[in-house]
């Protein structure tokens, strides 16, 4: 799936292969040559690249309309499939096209929890792998760290540690989503941030993970956002401020404790 984000799915469940307004052609499920439509002038430029943690509840359009509240300007875009890690997307080879087919800020790189050593040190050299293009195209590698399942909760630690690491080995930036999940779910369990199937986000889960990239890409404080949760386009009203209001100080508390 490549996309820019306003076009993109706001369900995995819905079909994962459709043309959208950045491709030109597709062969199959999976782009062979994609031309990237050009994007706007001005603003922040983010590639996302990754998986169905990432496009589900379409994180990257709501991480644009967070940012327009303020007057930010983000635009991105997205390749991502369901179930795919770094290392498959370096074999199948759209974001590494897309990397070098125009100029960016960042390139977010995100796979699973990757708490396991093989994982762990899957994500590190994929990483060094992608960052050669993602440096010749101007940009900082960005590290996304996900939330392990709800079953592997005692594997927080290490899945946040992976990132960390992962980050490290190019310089890169951090973004520490799993710690801020993390810190909720220590602070209050019952803060619905998974999907029912217990791996997804919920749309409260992808608003949390917005506040902390918003504000590692506009160094801006998440807390003076609006009190009002918006998760692709949509006003979560069964949210009550005190929340909202709550999830933006850990988020700003967790970006401003990280280097």
């Amino acid at each position: 799936m490549l996309a820019n984000t306003r076009r993109l799915f706001s369900s995995a469940r819905r079909a994962s292969c459709v043309a959208m307004l950045s491709i030109v052609s597709l062969m199959g499920c999976l782009p062979k040559a994609d031309v990237l439509a050009p994007l706007p002038d001005g603003g922040i430029r983010v590639l996302f690249v990754g998986n169905s943690l990432t496009y589900f509840n379409n994180l990257p359009g709501t991480l644009i309309d967070l940012a327009l509240t303020t007057g930010d300007t983000i635009n991105s875009v997205v390749v991502a499939f369901p179930d795919y890690a770094l290392v498959d997307h370096l074999r199948q080879g759209s974001a590494v096209q897309v990397i070098a087919g125009t100029s960016w800020n960042f390139v977010v790189l995100q796979q699973g929890p990757s708490s396991v050593q093989v994982n762990r040190d899957s994500l590190i050299e994929m990483t060094r792998l992608f960052d050669g293009p993602i440096r010749r195209a101007g940009a900082r590698t960005s590290l996304f760290s996900v939330w392990p399942q709800t079953g592997n909760a005692a594997t927080f630690p290490r899945a946040i540690e992976s990132y960390q690491l992962a980050a490290t080995a190019v310089g890169g930036v951090y973004l520490p989503v799993g710690a801020a999940w993390q810190v909720a779910l220590a602070e209050d369990a019952t803060i619905p941030l998974y999907d029912g199937d217990g791996l997804h986000p919920s749309p409260l889960g992808t608003y949390l993970a917005a506040l902390v990239m918003y504000e590692r890409f506009t160094f801006k404080d998440c807390r003076l956002l609006p009190a009002q949760a918006v998760v692709d386009n949509r006003v979560l009203t069964d949210v009550p401020e005190r929340v909202v209001r709550r999830l933006q100080e850990i988020a700003h508390g967790t970006s401003v404790l990280t280097p």
